[in-house]
């Protein structure tokens, strides 16, 4: 059976295992958090064997559209569509995936018995994730004397340990070391080749440029979703670069020694347009979105 949350809110039933073309995600959403609309008619598809990245400054939703994913916040419109919840796997920011006062080998163990697993596939597959995690000669280790990075990926084994078919990751590369960073990159790619359905949240564009769909969230709603390259291709106006701005303040921002300036309208004489990066893009689908609302 798979997991089905109606308008009112309500698991609904529905025969069958949904797949990518049956459409798990969340479709025309919309959710009302204390008198808040926290998501408005956001709609993110999230086939097996691919990764999603969604993507967002702080207050853009980003949480609450995982958070619905998995059935822990309710929609007030819209479908939420996706494998029953024993099914999820859901790793949350920080380091509160991990219980601290326990070793790794007992926060697997913890979680193994949470969903009824044992005997020979677990030890094998237990194995398997710390190999791969780099974990194994830290087994014994209570959680909080691992480093940042450790406990990453300490917390994505728990999450992926039971062999979900959605896994919904929360920002889980975010103030870890980058050679850590690169580790858990590797297990993410890891899992979608399983024909795990993976979504994560991420603050690193070049993370979400690797994906191979993104949706990328502002105050709740939608400035853009697609093929990291579709995204690319759609951003508005004209982007330049130079020492200096080459317009209004408000509509530059600094890149390493040198300043990006976007417009709206088409080249300028004399202008020199640069193709956008993830970074410049998600800038200007924001700089557009603010200069959209102010016109309305």
């Amino acid at each position: 059976m798979s997991r089905l949350l109606s308008t009112s809110g309500q698991d609904v039933p529905s025969t069958g295992t949904p797949g990518p073309s049956d459409g798990w995600g969340i479709f025309g959403a919309t959710v009302v958090l204390d008198r808040t609309t926290a998501l408005e008619d956001v709609t993110l598809a999230t086939p097996r064997g691919e990764v999603t990245a969604v993507v967002g400054g702080d207050g853009a939703g980003k949480t609450t559209l995982l958070r619905t994913l998995v059935g822990r916040v309710r929609v007030s419109g819209g479908r939420v569509s996706g494998p029953p919840s024993p099914r999820c796997g859901f790793m949350p920011t920080g380091a509160s995936g991990v219980w601290r006062d326990l070793s790794v080998e007992e926060n697997l163990e913890f979680v193994a018995a949470a969903h009824k697993l044992g005997g020979r596939n677990l030890t094998e597959r237990k194995s398997e994730l710390l190999a791969a995690a780099g974990l194994t000669d830290a087994v014994g280790r209570l959680a909080k004397d691992l480093s940042g990075g450790m406990r990453q990926k300490l917390a994505f084994c728990l999450a992926i340990l039971h062999r979900p078919n959605l896994l919904v990751l929360d920002e889980p590369s975010t103030g870890v070391d980058p050679v850590s960073r690169v580790d858990l990159w590797r297990l993410i790619s890891r899992a979608a080749a399983e024909s795990t359905a993976v979504v994560m949240a991420t603050t690193y564009l070049d993370e979400a440029e690797r994906a191979t769909t993104c949706l990328v969230l502002d105050h709740g709603t939608t400035l853009a979703s697609g093929a990291p390259a579709e995204i690319l291709e759609r951003t508005p106006g004209t982007l330049t670069t130079g020492r200096a701005p080459a317009g209004p303040a408000e509509l530059s921002w600094r890149r390493g020694y040198e300043t990006r300036s976007w417009h709206s309208g088409p080249p300028r004489d004399g202008e020199d347009p640069i193709p956008a990066d993830m970074e410049d893009s998600v800038i200007v689908y924001t700089l557009a979105a603010q200069r959209a609302g102010d016109t309305s």
